[in-house]
């Protein structure tokens, strides 16, 4: 079943119109001209809605549940793909997924998150929320890649971590501060890419790189617009006036010019429409950052990562 936003309707129902005059053309009946003209009007209806974007609305888009999640991105971008499970403690977290894989026939760990999309996968995926275990088993896949001297790729995409009481209990907490100290001091390069919700520090747990990159429609947020407004207001349906206020978008991170390394453009529509094209542009991305990581030394890749970090403060006297 297909599943669209609201402000997606007009240009959705305009395509619909198109696919049925060339299903019902034929020799005898021709409709390429009006086909012509629909595609010119559904082609600007599509720039008018996708230039004029609310935040929240950019936020619904990082949410679609089209979108492509990281085993999708693993499927087009990397080969060779192995899954490790288990954090070797208490259990297997299906809501990260980790293992190792070949970019371009070159050896590198690659952890994300993993959201549903029908009822029983998002159920069994915990809706892409990590508990304490997922974050010690991609700690568990850091410290092998370290080993090894294999880069990492993570791909961030989660409303947050999971604050079930359990989670609590097994140390939720510590095991993100964990992650935290410890992808600090990894020397093999980490690349993160932003690639739908970027969530408080369920999503920073994996998310400390020397390069760290979003998707065009992707958001980036200490919160979620809802639980900022609940807790502002006492109100989670004014989630739109606090994505406002929050500042989320890929457009906003990356004015403030120490937080990200840079935005990967999407399809036009967003990434949801176009799979394939969506991968390959961050292929192209994760390359570039990776050849330029390279030419650093292991001490010079922690230096880096500590400069860059440390540069996301502001002090003003």
């Amino acid at each position: 079943m297909q599943f669209f936003l609201d402000f997606e309707k007009p240009l959705v129902e305009l395509e619909q119109k198109i696919r049925e005059l060339r299903d019902y053309s034929t020799d005898s009946v021709d409709f390429s001209n009006d086909i012509k003209k629909l595609e010119k009007k559904s082609e600007k209806l599509r720039d008018e809605i996708f230039t004029n974007l609310t935040r929240w609305q950019r936020t619904q888009l990082a949410r679609h549940q089209a979108r492509p999640y990281t085993l999708d991105y693993i499927k087009h971008i990397f080969t060779d793909w192995v899954e490790v499970h288990g954090d070797r403690n208490f259990r297997d977290d299906p809501a990260l997924v980790c293992g190792f894989a070949r970019l371009d026939g070159e050896p590198c760990a690659v952890i994300g998150h993993q959201k549903g999309r029908d009822t029983k996968e998002k159920v069994y995926r915990n809706f892409g929320m990590p508990n304490p275990e997922g974050y010690r088993k991609a700690l568990r896949i850091m410290q092998m890649a370290e080993q090894f001297q294999l880069p990492i790729f993570t791909f961030v995409d989660t409303p947050g971590a999971f604050p079930g009481i359990g989670a609590e209990e097994r140390g939720q907490a510590e095991a993100i501060a964990r992650n935290l100290r410890e992808m600090a001091a990894l020397t093999v390069p980490v690349i993160v890419t932003v690639t739908g919700e970027g969530g408080s520090g369920g999503a920073l747990a994996v998310a400390v790189g020397n390069r760290v990159l979003m998707m065009q429609y992707s958001v980036y947020a200490v919160i979620s617009p809802e639980g900022c407004a609940a807790i502002l207001w006492s109100d989670g349906t004014r989630g739109p006036e606090a994505a406002e206020a929050l500042k989320l978008t890929s457009m906003d991170i990356d004015s403030l010019g120490t937080v990200i390394d840079g935005v990967i453009p999407e399809p036009v529509g967003g990434a949801h429409n176009n799979h394939a094209l969506a991968a390959s542009m961050v292929k192209e991305h994760l390359k570039k950052h990776l050849a330029e990581l390279k030419d650093l030394s292991p001490e010079e890749l922690v230096e880096q990562r500590y400069r860059k970090f440390r540069a996301m403060s502001v002090i003003e006297e």
